[in-house]
């Protein structure tokens, strides 16, 4: 004798943040448990139907029926690294320059010699000359992390970091070219698989490095999406705009949940679109600095196969 399972039956409709929508009607689907919010159940229909630009997904007329499931179970799949073949290495980061602008109001970098080649002349043998370099910067210059010491005083600065959380990181992108709004919410993020992986979120903004345009209206991720990825587990979030947070007003959710939670963030990435969507590796390593929370990187991705 078959006993009969959990379903649930309901109908969805779909909005995508680039225009457009999807509907569906009766929609059936395997419970383990008796019960589904709604919320779940939406985030299911993202990553089920592998839906991208996602801007919010509202579940109507669910109910709960008896019927033999009709699924079974995938077995889990992990990613490989690749084939073992020579990698490629695409740099993700913008050049710092004398003079350059990364955040209004934020000194721009000084670039200059310690020792020129000239005066070294005189310390060296004949046709032996050095050149020694001085930078002065903020933290915050081009492309750069930020530890959870930026934000909470208690928090892990750039010296503490373990490398494991920095290089040769399994990573995605998650593209938001396009859309008509400036806020990255959760349901962008619902369709990929973050657990322990760097998430890179691809607006397209980085087009206007440079200009006086990259520093008014950016885009930038919700408290929810942040809270989101923290709750399935990424561990370090990239996006190629300003700041990762919404700087109309003076707080900031999304540092203060990521950096709270150690998960770390990478601002003012560039070529995102040179990437596929996932597997690649990403790594963005700072200089071991005691007592700073913020630096600049070398961000890059290595592809494979």
């Amino acid at each position: 004798m078959i006993t009969a399972d959990r379903r649930v039956q309901f109908d969805f409709e779909v909005d995508f943040s680039n225009g457009g929508g999807l509907q569906g009607q009766d929609f059936r689907l395997d419970l383990a448990q008796g019960e589904i919010s709604d919320q779940d159940l939406a985030d299911y229909i993202v990553r089920d139907l592998r839906l991208l630009m996602v801007r919010k997904v509202r579940i109507l007329n669910k109910r709960l029926i008896s019927e033999q499931h009709k699924r079974s179970a995938k077995p889990a799949t992990t990613p490989t690294r690749g084939s073992g073949k020579e990698p490629r290495f695409v740099d993700l980061s913008h050049t710092i320059v004398e003079g350059m602008v990364t955040y209004q109001g934020f000194p721009a970098p000084l670039v200059c010699d310690f020792l020129n080649r000239e005066a070294s002349r005189q310390q060296y043998a004949e046709g032996t000359t050095f050149q020694i370099g001085k930078i002065e910067m903020v933290g915050n210059t081009g492309t750069y992390l930020d530890s959870p010491f930026h934000r909470y005083a208690d928090g892990k600065d750039l010296s503490e970091l373990d490398l494991a959380c920095l290089a040769d990181l399994d990573a995605l992108v998650v593209r938001v070219t396009g859309t008509d709004g400036r806020a990255v919410d959760r349901e962008a993020f619902v369709s990929s698989d973050v657990r322990g992986k760097a998430v890179l979120v691809h607006t397209g903004w980085a087009q206007h490095w440079g200009s006086e345009r990259y520093f008014e209206g950016h885009p930038f991720l919700t408290e929810a999406a942040a809270i989101y990825l923290k709750e399935q587990g990424a561990i370090l979030v990239g996006i190629d705009s300003l700041n990762i947070d919404d700087t109309s007003g003076g707080t900031r959710p999304v540092h203060s949940t990521l950096l709270g939670a150690e998960i770390l963030i990478v601002e003012h990435l560039r070529g995102l679109e040179q990437l596929p969507t996932s597997g690649f590796t990403f790594s963005a390593v700072p200089v071991k600095v005691k007592g700073m929370g913020t630096f600049p990187v070398r961000a890059f991705a290595t592809l494979r196969g």
